[in-house]
């Protein structure tokens, strides 16, 4: 899925083009194929969906209401083992690795840490990292595969038929234009204009209140990259951008104000002094803000031809570090999906997968990081008894502990699979050595890849065609976001036929 390696045998878009405003055009945005796909939302899901789009040979449009070069003020800074995968199936791991610093453990609060070190992943760590850096390299990938830009616009309105979506969209004058388009996707975030368009409701709550936000330069440096305890009533995280500059969060439970209460130094240097023993002495903060963590899920994902992703369907603590990966995780799942749908090669039923898989796995993450953010916070003598025990069973039980590794880092998620079906289906498939290359580097197709025992060859259809390293004699065929899709041991020609053909590529 990179610009360098190729794609289904549909000729890419020469370049990104860039419109400021409101998009001006009328009608069926076309492209090969005579349809398109209209993103909203440029922040790292919706660029990633995008640029896999276009590399499909997708015409696409990405809309975005802030203005162009205007970065995000991200509060997400950690890469998961998972999605550090997905990305280095696109070619981007490596240099993200180089920009960012690997931890090999995660403190989740007192007294229990995950060792990372032991995972099955080429990248058994945490990738300490700003979200910029992340949106950055995705932003080059989908400019250089052919994305369309609008600057400066939102969603003002959406309706949709039987054959496509029309997107009204307003600028930042109060100017007004239409996107037509045979699927849209709401990126958006939070306040999502789209799913406000298709009258999806975003129950839930607010988890905590009053969190402070700063990025500072240290005088002292932290005894390791992340600096993370929760002490009486305050709470403090302390991690590196890599430019000099440190985030941090703070909580203090006694002081509950509004977002929009002023915000000074002196506030965060306390919190942090209580939570964490000293302040490092914070200084020239570049940015501060309130702001309060939300537990909400959109209980659809898909509305017709206008389906949610990341921010715009769940949005939850920042407890384990879930938010931007599980978004970037729901872009991979629909990018190949709806890129089947537009080229007119889905399966049966394709498109309806997407909620289907992804749904649940948002669910996991609310559940998961609230269970996280209120152990940590536990104030109550039962509730600080609730951790310790918590922490002991991780600790102790290695089953435990491999289910906590498998949820917070992403590599444990498993899609549900046809009764029956050889038990590899549904799982992540790792990145393992073929006679090839890896199969990471085979995935940057874009592509389906079919992995047969090295003395034997299959026609592969449209998958891209493996062979074990190994003397493994199973036959298995891996979807474009690398969970197995069908698998077989002694699989004969007619079988490998017939899986080619369900998954539409035969």
């Amino acid at each position: 899925m990179n610009g360098t390696t190729g794609n289904t045998g549909t000729t890419k878009n020469a370049g990104a083009t860039t419109d400021t405003g409101a998009a001006k055009s009328a009608g069926t945005v076309k492209g090969e194929g005579g349809a398109t796909v209209v993103v909203v939302g440029a922040g790292p899901t919706g660029l990633l969906l995008a640029g896999d789009l276009a590399e499909a040979g997708v015409p696409v449009t990405l809309v975005e209401k802030r203005k162009r070069g205007i970065s995000n003020l991200s509060r997400a800074m950690v890469l998961h083992a998972r999605t550090l995968e997905q990305l280095d199936a696109r070619g981007l791991a490596d240099e993200l690795e180089a920009k960012g610093e690997p931890l090999g453990a995660l403190r989740l609060f007192e007294r229990l840490s995950l060792d990372l070190t032991q995972l099955p992943s080429r990248f058994p760590h945490v990738l300490v990292i700003g979200q910029y850096e992340v949106e950055r390299a995705l932003e080059r990938r989908a400019v250089a595969a052919g994305v369309r830009f609008s600057y400066e616009s939102e969603v003002a309105g959406l309706t949709q038929d039987a054959d496509g979506v029309t997107l009204e969209l307003r600028g930042p004058g109060g100017e007004s234009g239409t996107l037509r388009a045979a699927y849209a996707v709401g990126a958006d975030g939070l306040r999502s204009g789209v799913r406000e368009a298709v009258g999806l409701p975003f129950p839930g709550r607010s988890v905590i209140r009053s969190l402070v936000l700063a990025d500072v330069r240290l005088a002292e440096q932290p005894e390791s990259l992340l600096a993370v305890s929760a002490v009486g009533d305050t709470f403090a995280f302390l991690a590196p951008f890599g430019d000099g500059y440190h985030r941090v969060i703070g909580w203090d439970r006694r002081r509950d104000v509004p977002d929009s209460e002023p915000l000074d130094l002196a506030e965060v240097k306390d919190i942090v002094r209580r939570a964490l023993g000293r302040d490092f002495g914070m200084h020239d903060a570049r940015w501060m803000s309130r702001f309060h963590s939300d537990e909400r899920q959109a209980p659809a994902y898909r509305v017709g031809r206008v389906f949610l992703a990341g921010d715009a369907a769940h949005v939850h603590s920042p407890a384990g570090g879930q938010g931007m990966n599980t978004g970037l995780q729901d872009a991979a799942n629909l990018s190949w999906k709806l890129a089947a749908a537009v080229n007119g090669r889905a399966a049966q039923g394709l498109l309806d997968t997407y909620e289907a898989e992804r749904h649940p796995v948002g669910k996991a993450a609310l559940r998961s990081s609230g269970g996280l953010v209120r152990l940590a916070m536990a104030k109550r003598p039962w509730t600080r008894a609730a951790r310790a025990a918590v922490a002991a069973v991780v600790n102790r039980v290695p089953a435990a502990r491999a289910k906590a590794l498998g949820q917070v880092t992403g590599v444990g998620i498993a899609y549900p699979a046809p009764k029956g079906a050889h038990r590899l289906v549904g799982r992540r498939a790792p990145d393992v050595k073929l006679k090839e290359g890896r199969l990471h580097e085979a995935l940057r197709a874009g592509r389906f890849v079919l992995i047969a025992p090295a003395d034997e060859g299959h026609a592969a259809g449209r998958a891209v065609p493996a062979h074990w390293a190994s003397e493994r004699r199973t036959t298995v065929l891996v979807r474009p976001d690398g969970y197995v899709a069908w698998a077989a041991e002694g699989a004969d020609a007619r079988a490998v036929a017939a899986a080619l053909r369900e998954w539409g590529i035969g």
